[in-house]
């Protein structure tokens, strides 16, 4: 039997900009995204999950502890991570914080674990980017059985090596759900269903459609494994408002920014509105009304057959009440307008 649809939100915990067009101090960018999940809960949104970067454009560097402080004062919605950059981490520390998050939560607390498409991390943590590939593959080998919360004997080449060791606290239900974030490749698809972790697809630009074969080979892989069928979820931008016109207006000039600011690190040459427009239009960017949007989610969620629907709310410096009111959307309108178009 497939899994139920589960509809999310994420950030990145973007630096915004305030009412007079100036950036707004980290630590209220931090609070604002605790007001963020806050609404989400109260609206019925059924997870929220918080970016780890660290570079200036992002406020949050230590999800967990953002997270904490969201359980403290939410009640339903489960709280995750977009995503834990495991390569520049150490696993036995990660299921640390996330075993303490679940017990905090009351047993709410995910993982999606990634490479991560920013690469800040690896020198600021002196680890070696020569070494990306093997630095993710052997502590997901750790990780993966640091999960099952029995004693670990384990050996690798980057890390010592455990021998029945146990790591505390153990969650109450015995296992933290956890999902492997894949942007496009079939390697890093296989290997999730070889790990028997859910898989989540990064679909941030381009038509979606694009991903099926991606959705069927996890599912033929799982079948390989002997193991039972495991929910696919799929991350993509948006933004909404009372109508397509004011929810592009809104998002198009902070979208541009954000999108040129990477663009200059990564040799990309500048966007412009054209490009923009055809993304919302055609694309992976779920912008507009709220009917709009819930149209293009439910032909994504049908071609796709995917789980969860995880947009990430947030773009660049876009404002905080601009934000507040698309999560508002999000949860009273689009959920439930999703839900009645598949049914139909």
């Amino acid at each position: 039997m497939s899994a139920p649809l589960e509809f999310a939100l994420d950030t990145f915990g973007d630096v915004t900009v305030g009412d007079t067009g100036s950036t707004v101090p980290y630590a209220q960018v931090i609070r604002n995204v605790v007001e963020q999940a806050v609404l989400a809960d109260r609206l019925g949104v059924d997870a929220f999950g918080i970016g780890e970067h660290h570079r200036e454009d992002f406020a949050v560097t230590a999800p967990e502890i953002v997270l904490a402080a969201i359980a403290s004062r939410t009640e339903r919605i489960r709280l995750g991570t977009a995503v834990t950059v495991l390569s520049s981490d150490d696993p036995v520390r990660v299921f640390e914080r996330f075993a303490t998050l679940d017990a905090v939560s009351h047993g709410r607390a995910e993982i999606i674990l990634g490479r991560g498409s920013f690469t800040e991390s690896f020198p600021l943590f002196g680890y070696d980017l020569a070494q990306y590939s093997e630095l993710f593959e052997e502590k997901l080998d750790l990780l993966a059985q640091l999960l099952g919360e029995g004693p670990v004997t384990w050996q690798g080449n980057l890390r010592a090596g455990l021998k029945d060791q146990h790591v505390y606290p153990k969650t109450e239900s015995g296992r933290i759900r956890t999902w492997i974030g894949v942007g496009g490749s079939p390697e890093s698809v296989v290997r999730a269903a070889a790990y028997q972790m859910p898989l989540m697809l990064a679909i941030i630009g381009g038509r979606p459609e694009r991903f099926a074969p991606y959705v069927d080979l996890y599912h033929r892989a799982l079948v390989q494994v002997e193991a039972d069928r495991l929910p696919v979820g799929v991350h993509s931008p948006g933004h909404l408002a009372d109508t397509d016109a004011l929810a592009r207006e809104q998002l198009w000039p902070h979208y541009r920014k954000m999108i040129d600011r990477i663009g200059r690190e990564r040799g990309w040459p500048p966007t412009n509105r054209a490009r923009f427009e055809a993304e919302a239009d055609e694309g992976s960017l779920y912008v507009g009304s709220p009917e709009t949007v819930a149209q293009k989610i439910a032909a994504t969620v049908r071609t796709l057959g995917v789980n969860r629907f995880e947009l990430k709310y947030s773009a660049g410096t876009l404002p905080h009440d601009h934000l507040m009111t698309s999560i508002g959307l999000y949860g009273e309108q689009v959920v439930p307008r999703v839900r009645e178009l598949l049914a139909a």
